[in-house]
């Protein structure tokens, strides 16, 4: 579907709430113990923009972003205020925050990804929107410069000139948005006194694969 690299006004998303979700299915045997399946491989985010409405302006900003993306139709770019850097102690991303691979002499192309968790079961995240001029990159703990990689924006893919050697560590920092599209075609506003616009549910859901 069409994806606008356009980010939601970042003033109202900073005051949203959401998060990630995930599918598991939870079925309770007649001893009481349990059995569980985890139905999706990867989390989904959902957010409710509409807590990030403080004034009338607000809302008509939102009112004009969701007439041009045309509803659900159209994706574009939301920024988590949590969860939006390779490394989560709100410092400037570094070229040794995260490992997206290994050289093999021959591979020119890796995914960015994001870590989460520690050694027992952690997931990687594919980093899809990278915000650009974010990215920075180090091969084998040594900064690379820009003019030896590229990174697509719409991928999250880092291409290098030439492969990295055999057996060095390829890791990246970075800053990125999450691709989201409205989950409803109907606003519903409610204006009240004060100058205040009431929007309670304005829902966005995290677009795979776009």
């Amino acid at each position: 579907m069409p994806f606008h690299p356009v980010r939601f006004p970042l003033d109202i998303a900073l005051g949203a709430v959401g998060g990630p979700q995930r599918l598991t299915d939870v079925t309770t045997l007649a001893s009481g113990r349990e059995e569980r399946n985890s139905r999706w491989a990867r989390s989904r985010r959902r957010y409710n923009a509409g807590y990030g409405i403080k004034s009338k302006a607000d809302m008509q900003a939102v009112l004009v972003f969701f007439e041009e993306r045309r509803g659900r139709f159209h994706s574009f770019l939301w920024r988590d205020a949590l969860d939006h850097a390779s490394r989560n102690d709100g410092q400037a991303p570094t070229g040794l925050d995260q490992q997206i691979g290994t050289g093999d002499g021959e591979t020119t192309a890796f995914q960015l990804t994001k870590r989460y968790g520690g050694s027992f079961d952690p997931w990687m995240r594919q980093i899809t929107k990278p915000v650009a001029g974010s990215v920075v990159i180090a091969v084998d703990g040594v900064a690379a410069s820009g003019a030896d990689f590229a990174v697509d924006p719409l991928t999250g893919i880092v291409t290098f000139d030439a492969a990295p050697a055999d057996g060095q560590a390829v890791t990246a920092g970075f800053l990125f948005d999450v691709p989201v599209r409205f989950d409803t075609d109907r606003l519903d506003i409610e204006l009240s006194g004060f100058d205040a616009a009431v929007a309670p549910n304005i829902s966005l859901i995290e677009v795979l694969d776009e």
